[in-house]
């Protein structure tokens, strides 16, 4: 268990670094690993490891269907093909493909979700993911991995691609947020991180949402309020034993992503909780609603998804 004064002064970088070194450091260990572009090699991290190994790399322009159709015929013939683009164009564009072509198979595909969230910014709603763990989430076979900062990304992206079988969508962000974990900490796909071991409710978020539930708990501790806080890293499989442990000992939960509030992490959760030990929860997330152009931090906090916000939520605890 890390205590909250460890997750401070560490500087700020993109996950979309962590996600490219992390295919880069499984691309040196593993000749088997192609990756896939789609027209934007740099803006999703991709940039480390086409330039380490040109071969290994193809650019197949802006087709991503025909990305995916392509990383299942390679994964078929023992290849570990990784294909990255944006979010809303990885999860929606190519969802049939996704489905039909990889899922069906189980073939080890791993796909990596740029643009996460509202946290974009200037992009716009059509490049702001924000439904893309709901429609990744309930394809059967499929591993759902969120990281909450670059080192986590990182080591998500080595794990997705040494450790899990099957498919894989691994989802991150394009912004530098603050980077607080530690490489010791290390990540196994289906097992959430307890950072803060609060008694009164806990916080369970995940992505760039991790860092806001940390400060959020800060504040809701000088208000003597103790808040356990629980990286969710993995949204498929969900860590269930964590999360009925935290409703028995703490008896509210509050949830938090940047990604639509229905079929998220929020609704993952909640799945487990009424089928095991019902608590009242709370839900912070996307509104029902598509993003917009704007600063990355005016957005966040034009829609709720701030410390601030979750330390309100904490307070009103029934």
């Amino acid at each position: 268990m890390q205590q909250l004064s460890d997750y401070r002064n560490r500087g700020s970088k993109p996950t979309k670094t962590g996600f490219g070194e992390g295919l880069l450091e499984a691309g040196t260990r593993d000749h088997r690993v192609i990756c896939l572009g789609a027209d934007i090699t740099t803006s999703v991290g991709c940039n480390f490891f086409a330039e380490a190994f040109p071969k290994r790399f193809i650019s197949l322009g802006i087709a991503e269907q025909n990305c995916i159709g392509v990383a299942a015929g390679l994964a078929l013939e023992g290849k570990i093909p990784v294909f990255s683009t944006y979010g809303v164009f990885a999860a929606l564009r190519a969802a049939d493909q996704i489905r039909v072509s990889v899922c069906y198979n189980d073939l080890h595909v791993v796909i990596g979700g740029a643009h996460a969230g509202v946290s974009v910014g200037p992009d716009g709603a059509t490049h702001q993911a924000l439904e893309d763990i709901a429609m990744m989430r309930v394809l059967p076979g499929m591993t759902v991995l969120s990281p909450c900062d670059a080192t986590q990304a990182k080591l998500a992206t080595v794990a997705a691609i040494e450790q899990c079988r099957g498919p894989v969508y691994i989802r991150f962000g394009r912004e530098a947020m603050p980077d607080f974990t530690t490489t010791e900490m290390g990540v196994e796909p289906g097992k959430s991180q307890l950072l803060l071991a609060g008694k009164d409710l806990t916080i369970i978020a995940t992505g760039h949402l991790v860092w806001e539930a940390l400060e959020a708990a800060k504040i809701l501790e000088q208000e003597g309020i103790g808040a356990r806080v629980i990286n969710m890293h993995t949204i498929k499989p969900v860590d269930a034993d964590a999360i009925i442990l935290a409703a028995k000992e703490t008896g509210y939960i509050i949830t938090a992503e940047e990604h639509q509030v229905t079929g998220g992490l929020g609704s993952a959760v909640a799945e487990v909780v009424v089928q095991n030990f019902p608590v009242p929860m709370k839900m912070i997330g996307m509104p029902d609603h598509f993003g917009e152009s704007g600063e990355p931090r005016q957005l966040m906090k034009k829609y709720g998804l701030t410390a601030e916000c979750i330390a309100e939520a904490g307070r009103r605890k029934k």
